[in-house]
Parts: structure tokens; C-alpha cells; sequence
């Protein structure tokens, strides 16, 4: 006899092997529960399909229509797959409300054997959960905001400081995004705004409120994404600790960790057409000759000079932030990072 499918409404249990998302590869990658495995019965093609069916045809041709496809598909998938998975798995399997994809999956997996809960709710469940997470959680935490100009290693000093056993909130790297005009990471793609959020949650729920954590000062967008707004009003609420170090510093910092943009100048044209509205026409100009003539400390230095440094000054006089520390260096290569890192760690 097999073992009967279960219910529930939490997705995080040390009796689940895997989570199994058996929604559309576009569904998952629009946003998904953390560690999920995608196994879809329908793929996007064949959802449309289906669901083109219902409106032009009829119910029961598209229930005949899908259940031909996931039956094919989830036999797929278990030659595959699940072809090595072993007697004792006990997969939490969910769809997007909990219903005929996931349970098309539950009631084969059980008779096989396996040990299968679904999801109650599917990932409207799990989204809402995620929804009230971000309300709840950050008036509960005590974040400290690392700020400072641009080219200070900030990132850097962060998660070297998440090394050490700070808790940090990462938003770059949740992002995947650098926070400004030319941030975006080469090779990436930026996450939906729903998968930022997911994978907020996913850091937040994890934190100890008794302990501080580290975040660094960003404007309430990274690139494309929005940081949720019960975070943003606890950081603009948080004490600060502030880093300096020399212009020349900063500088050398910046060329080697924008070494992309040293090697595909033209990825700087959207900040040259953008600031010439805010530094004037003369200096994108001067920016212009110094990228044609390979001058890039010039270029740099003057790009903090006219605009990056006036515009965080203004926004940090804005703020009016409470400094707990000032962190100052004259360096920040791999070494002062370290230093400043362990620095951090100490403080929080």
C-alpha cells in the first residue's frame, strides 16, 4: 500500500530529501523557494498549449491534452531525474496553488513508494509567507550601514567580514547588481523583483535579532531591483559606520575591479549620454578624450571628482547618518581589506 500524500503549509522541514517546483522553467525563474529543483510536468510550450485548449476547444479536450503531457513528462523525469533517487525520499513537491500539477506528480511518486507532501497553497503559499517575512522581520534587527564614497571596496570589506562570522545583508550580491549607473555584473542577469525579495527573506529569516548586521548604504534601488520597504526604513533608521581612504586609493581600487569596462569602453556610453545633463557637455567632453587616449586614472578620477562624490555627499547630508566608527585606510588592496574586514567584524 502506498504511503498517503500529505498536506502542508511550511516548506521548511528537515523530514523533505528536495522541493520540487513543477511549475514552467519561466515560472521558476521568475521567482522560486530557495533549494528547489525544478521538474516541470508542463513546460511553457505545452502550458500555452493547454491552455489555448481550454478557451478554443473545450475542458475535457485539455484535460485529455495535458494529462497525455504531464504523464509523458513526469515519466520523463523519473528516468532521469529522479532515476536514482532512493526508497527513503520524501519530496515536498509544490505548483503554483497547490493543485493538478503538483498532485499529477504526488499521486506517481507515492505509488511508487515515496513518502510526498504537498505544498497547500503551492507557491501563493509560500509568496505570501515571503510578503509578510519582509514586514515583519527587519523592525526586528539592528543594522549598522557601511557607507562611504564610491570605489571603497565596500563589497569587498563586507563579505570578507561575512567570512569572519558578521551577519551581513548583501544586497549587491542579492542583486547581482553594483548599485550604480555601470553596476551590472558581467555575465549576470539581474533577478526578478520577486526573486530579490525571495532571496532577502531567505538571508533575513536566518539572522539572529540579538546580534547586529551589516549592510551596505545603498538608495532604495540596486539597478533594477527595489529593496523592500520595511528594510529601507530600518536602515534609514540604523547607525553607521563610515570608511575613507585617499582619492588616489580609490582610484587604483576601481580600475582593477572594473577591469571590464577598461576592455569594452563602449559599456560606459549610457553614463556619458546620462551625465552630461548633470556635469555639463565640457567635462563628458574631457571624460571622451581621456577613454579615446587610454588615460583611465585621468578618466576615473575625474568621473568621482564632477560627479560621483557631489552626488553621495549630497544624499549622505540628506541622511543625516549617526556614525558609530570612522574606518579610515590609505590602502585597499587585498591586504587593507582583510584589515578592514577584521575591523568590521570586531566592531559588530
Amino acid at each position: 500500500m502506498s504511503p498517503p500524500i500529505k498536506y502542508t503549509t511550511h516548506y521548511l522541514s528537515p523530514s523533505f530529501t528536495a522541493i520540487i517546483d513543477v511549475r514552467s522553467p519561466s515560472e521558476y525563474a521568475e521567482d522560486h523557494i530557495p533549494g528547489s529543483i525544478n521538474m516541470p510536468v508542463l513546460n511553457d510550450t505545452e502550458r500555452a498549449e493547454v491552455g489555448t485548449m481550454y478557451k478554443q476547444v473545450g475542458s475535457f479536450e485539455a484535460k485529455r491534452r495535458g494529462a497525455a503531457l504531464v504523464s509523458r513528462n513526469i515519466s520523463y523525469l523519473l528516468e532521469t531525474k529522479l532515476a536514482n533517487s532512493p526508497k527513503n525520499f520524501s519530496p515536498l513537491i509544490y505548483c503554483w496553488r497547490g493543485g493538478q500539477r503538483s498532485a499529477a506528480m504526488a499521486r506517481i511518486l507515492s505509488e511508487i513508494g515515496w513518502r510526498v507532501t504537498i505544498l497547500e497553497g503551492g507557491y501563493k503559499t509560500y509568496r505570501k509567507q515571503v510578503l509578510d517575512g519582509l514586514d515583519r522581520i527587519p523592525p526586528t534587527l539592528c543594522p549598522i550601514i557601511l557607507r562611504g564614497r564610491t570605489g571603497l571596496a565596500k563589497t569587498r570589506i563586507l563579505r570578507a567580514a561575512a567570512k569572519l562570522g558578521t551577519q551581513v545583508i548583501d544586497l549587491e550580491g542579492l542583486a547581482a547588481h553594483r548599485g550604480s549607473l555601470l553596476g551590472s555584473e558581467p555575465g549576470l542577469y539581474q533577478p526578478s523583483q520577486r526573486k530579490f525579495e525571495s532571496r532577502i527573506f531567505d538571508v533575513m529569516r536566518n539572522l539572529d535579532p540579538m546580534r547586529r548586521v551589516v549592510i551596505e548604504a545603498e538608495s532604495n534601488n540596486v539597478g533594477a531591483c527595489h529593496v523592500p520597504k520595511e528594510l529601507w526604513r530600518s536602515m534609514g533608521r540604523s547607525q553607521s559606520i563610515k570608511i575613507t581612504a585617499p582619492l588616489s586609493a580609490r582610484v587604483k581600487f576601481l580600475l582593477s575591479d572594473y577591469k571590464h569596462l577598461v576592455a569594452e569602453p563602449e559599456r560606459l556610453s549610457p553614463l556619458l549620454d546620462w551625465a552630461a545633463a548633470r556635469v555639463g557637455k565640457d567635462a563628458v567632453l574631457r571624460w571622451r578624450k581621456a577613454i579615446a587616449d587610454g588615460d583611465w586614472t585621468t578618466f576615473v578620477t575625474s568621473v568621482l571628482e564632477n560627479h560621483y562624490d557631489p552626488a553621495y555627499d549630497r544624499s549622505a547630508a540628506k541622511h543625516g547618518h549617526k556614525d558609530l566608527y570612522l574606518l579610515k585606510t590609505q590602502s585597499l588592496d587585498a591586504k587593507a581589506v582583510a584589515q578592514l574586514a577584521e575591523k568590521l567584524a570586531a566592531i559588530v
